[in-house]
């Protein structure tokens, strides 16, 4: 029986860049359909890539956003260093999550934590 659990499906402008740009944060494409990619990291993180239609993300204004979590949020940070959007990289959080943000290609927001303590 699979694990219950919720899985985010992104669209995407540029399908090569976003590709790229998960696969740093350590996803894999495990099954490629053309303008839909399924990607996972081997841990539990899932996410589905999909075409964007015409007008969805408008450049500078894209409402969506994903949180992954991970204990190993220094090590993700590592290999994506240069794109984090705090100058301090990691940090505790007033919501109580040691995290950090970055952007994808399309300004969707990925932030990657672990609930402290």
């Amino acid at each position: 029986m699979e694990n219950h659990r919720a899985t985010t499906i992104l669209p995407c402008n540029d399908l090569a860049a976003s590709l790229a740009f998960y696969e740093r944060l350590g996803f894999r494409l495990t099954s490629d359909h053309g303008d839909y990619k399924i990607l996972e990291d081997g841990k539990g993180w899932h996410l589905h890539l999909n075409k964007a239609v015409l007008g969805w993300l408008v450049p500078g204004h894209n409402p969506f956003g994903i949180y992954l979590y991970t204990d190993d949020v220094d090590g993700v940070a590592a290999g994506v260093r240069e794109l984090i959007l705090e100058p301090e990289g990691p940090s505790l959080k007033p919501w109580g999550c040691y995290e950090f943000a970055l952007s994808d290609p399309d300004g969707t927001l990925v932030r990657i934590g672990r609930i402290a303590g």
